[in-house]
């Protein structure tokens, strides 16, 4: 099979046609996709009426499910979250913020599939951040900062008890677990090769690293902060526009991402699963 490849012709991203995810897939068709991903970073599946057992299954020709520790499940499919939103909600949205999925785990994911059930006639969009590019245009004097630093890595700031989505959430149709675990610290390289291309690229944003190994809060905050405006910058970013029946695919090593909203009085529905990171 040959896939049907455009590109976004902006930082990353790209429309992959020419193959049904309703049906189980070949191994030659899989290693098209898998390149696909490593080269666009974020590509999506228009026009795909997927079960959750389509999901399920295609999730794992690349990787082991990951380990989603503050979401719970969505009835029958212990590894698919629903990432969901009520018309009349009026919490914040969810994950309105540059991130990159669970980056305080020991082993990270390397993925994340995000399939589209109800979409809003409007807004929505998802936002993505090329971090190999981010790091390329660097200047030198923002990269010497960063070389051989460890950034410290915690859920604290979202899902702890006292974080964003933690006991005075309310009102908020998704299924969100808070809990003390979001204590934890892990620590990983502001500036790492890719586990598959080994291009060097940056990893993680301020939110779930809340510090440098060695620096004090001050200094912290400060190269947090210049390292925040710089990997977002409108020109490494990517706009992906949703549409029902689509799967979203993207490399968690290689991008940031946040939601926007936009879509007030209207209800929206995604299901979700984690491609966990390949032991080594």
């Amino acid at each position: 099979m040959s896939l049907q490849i455009t590109p976004s012709d902006q930082a990353c991203g790209a429309e992959v046609r020419g193959v049904d995810l309703t049906k189980p897939l070949d191994d030659e068709t899989i290693a098209e996709i898998r390149a696909a991903w490593l080269k666009h970073f974020v590509i999506a599946f228009p026009d795909q009426p997927m079960s959750d057992d389509d999901l399920e299954r295609f999730t794992q020709y690349f990787g082991p499910f990951g380990n989603d520790p503050f979401f719970g499940s969505i009835p029958g499919h212990d590894h698919i979250a629903a990432i969901k939103r009520n018309a009349n909600e009026t919490a914040p949205i969810f994950a309105e913020n540059w991130h990159t999925d669970w980056s305080f785990q020991e082993h990270p994911p390397a993925g994340t599939c995000l399939f589209s059930i109800t979409i809003p006639p409007m807004g929505g969009d998802t936002l993505f951040a090329n971090q190999h590019m981010a790091l390329d245009d660097m200047p030198d004097e923002l990269r010497n900062r960063l070389e051989g630093k460890m950034a410290i890595h915690s859920a604290r700031n979202g899902y702890s008890k006292d974080g964003m989505y933690g006991e005075n959430d309310k009102g908020r149709s998704m299924d969100i677990r808070s809990s003390d675990d979001a204590m934890a610290t892990q620590l990983h390289p502001v500036i790492r090769d890719h586990p598959e291309t080994g291009r060097p690229g940056l990893f993680g944003t301020a939110g779930y690293i809340i510090g440098f190994d060695g620096l004090d809060e001050a200094e912290g905050e400060d190269l947090l902060g210049e390292l925040y405006r710089w990997q977002t910058r409108p020109e490494f970013q990517y706009r992906h526009s949703w549409e029902p029946d689509m799967l979203l695919m993207w490399d968690n090593r290689a991008v940031l991402h946040m939601a926007t909203g936009g879509y007030q009085g209207h209800d929206r529905l995604l299901h979700r699963t984690t491609i966990g990171a390949r032991p080594n």
